[in-house]
């Protein structure tokens, strides 16, 4: 009432007084709205320890091309099984000889560790740990038929997440995990080799796996490939059938990585198809799974100049680039809630 009358009674300078409230009031709304687009983003996982990721794909490069069947493919096999079990997964291997282009016969090596191997509710994290038997992208014939050392092709999906395997292990998280390092995915016939044989003779060890899944069926809620996640231009965008298939996961990845002020690295933007490990887990209906691997508009092959030739070593390996993919994987898992 008290209110009311003062503004009914005041006629004379209730105009003013009204321009007056008026101004006050947008001008709370404008400082409320201010406020709310610069309020820092609230991180909740823990801090990504790069130099450890680095040294994890330095260790792997160290053992040489890890090609299949060779010493140092089992070697270097032996050391991630005893880094997941030594960070306390549940690690179960599968084993089988798989066929290749050639009519030769491949060790396979599919590596997993489990993380609360109880929780219905799953996500999983991969990549694969092979390198390409063939620099089959040099322009020098003799260097073509040598094998390379992988340190973004492969080593770095694979650094990156020994070094969340690790971090799982002193901070659990309210669902399951499984991490797995999928042989046999760079095998393909060599573009040298111009007898073609009919076949799919890329990402067998995930293919072995969508047919035969450690666990009699196996689902996951989604799923996140690495592959190519170190060299310091990386540009992540949305790859397609990442975004056929696991359209909200995508979103969902590059809207964190944004928040975390990645943005440079993941690019909201569509571009090609890629025939990678998720392609096998999402047709087998394993889980909808993403795929991030570094892509680019301007080169011939779509992908970065070093892709498989011998440019793909140490040299190229970047703590920033290691940074943000594996803080925003981290950040991503770490916000799920339980069942």
């Amino acid at each position: 009432m008290k209110k009311y009358h003062n503004i009914c009674f005041i006629t004379i300078i209730g105009i003013g007084l009204s321009l007056i409230v008026s101004c006050n009031s947008c001008r709370k709304q404008k400082d409320l709205v201010q406020q709310e687009v610069i309020e820092p983003y609230v991180q909740v996982s823990p801090e990504f320890n790069t130099d450890s990721a680095y040294q994890y794909v330095e260790k792997q490069v160290s053992f040489g091309p890890r090609i299949p069947n060779s010493d140092a493919h089992r070697a270097c096999g032996d050391y991630l099984t005893t880094k997941l079990t030594l960070f306390g997964a549940q690690v179960t291997e599968q084993k089988a000889d798989i066929r290749h282009y050639d009519g030769s016969i491949l060790r396979m090596r599919n590596i997993i560790g489990s993380y609360q191997p109880e929780k219905a509710k799953r996500i999983l994290l991969f990549a694969h740990w092979d390198t390409r038997p063939w620099a089959d992208r040099e322009t020098d014939l003799q260097k073509q038929k040598q094998p390379i050392l992988g340190a973004d092709d492969g080593a770095s999906g694979v650094g990156v997440l020994l070094e969340i395997a690790r971090q799982l292990q002193q901070k659990p998280i309210a669902v399951g995990i499984d991490i797995i390092f999928f042989d046999l995915e760079d095998s393909g016939q060599p573009v040298f080799d111009t007898h073609i044989v009919p076949g799919e003779w890329w990402c067998l060890g995930s293919e072995y796996w969508a047919k035969n899944p450690h666990v009699p069926e196996y689902k996951a809620s989604y799923g996140i490939l690495l592959d190519m996640v170190g060299a310091p231009d990386a540009s992540f965008m949305k790859e397609g059938y990442s975004v056929q298939y696991a359209a909200n996961i995508v979103e969902k990845i590059w809207r964190t990585a944004v928040n975390l002020g990645y943005g440079q690295f993941f690019i909201s933007r569509n571009n090609g198809y890629v025939t990678d490990d998720h392609l096998p887990v999402n047709k087998h209906h394993r889980a909808p799974a993403v795929d991030i691997i570094n892509i680019k508009d301007n080169t011939s092959t779509g992908f970065p100049s070093h892709w498989h030739t011998h440019d793909d070593n140490m040299n190229i390996i970047s703590r920033g680039t290691l940074k943000a993919v594996g803080q925003t994987v981290m950040e991503v898992i770490y916000s799920e809630k339980g069942d």
